[in-house]
């Protein structure tokens, strides 16, 4: 299994930056990609961001230049990976969920329990 704990969230202001924690625990050999969603209530979680273990990223044209994922070397028994959000907007005002996805055994997707993020006007 792999344990996701995030943080990091809390209120800005419209155009200020927040950075978002991720800390990945137990079988985090088996990891090919982090990801981080939002979802806002009555909408369906959006993918904000993708890294994958080779240090790839990905993200959404609608985020590009605004939003950045990427992750720092640790012990080897943690992975953590930040999204670093700029010039944020109200519109991104949503829960930000980290996610794990990887084979062990079969495929797998794990989920932390969500930050919230608020941007005020």
């Amino acid at each position: 299994q792999v344990q996701l704990v995030e943080s990091g969230g809390g209120l800005v202001q419209a155009g200020g930056s927040l950075r978002l924690s991720c800390v990945a625990s137990g079988m985090i050999f088996s990891i090919n990609a982090m990801n981080w969603y939002r979802q806002v209530p009555g909408k369906q979680r959006e993918l904000v961001a993708t890294i994958t273990t080779n240090g790839s990223t990905n993200y959404p044209d609608s985020l590009k230049g605004r939003f950045t994922i990427y992750t720092i070397s640790g012990d080897n028994a943690k992975k953590t990976v930040y999204l670093q959000m700029e010039s944020l907007k109200p519109e991104d005002t949503a829960l930000y969920y980290c996610n794990a996805k990887g084979y062990l055994y079969g495929l797998f997707s794990y989920w932390g329990q969500g930050t919230q993020v608020t941007v005020s006007s």
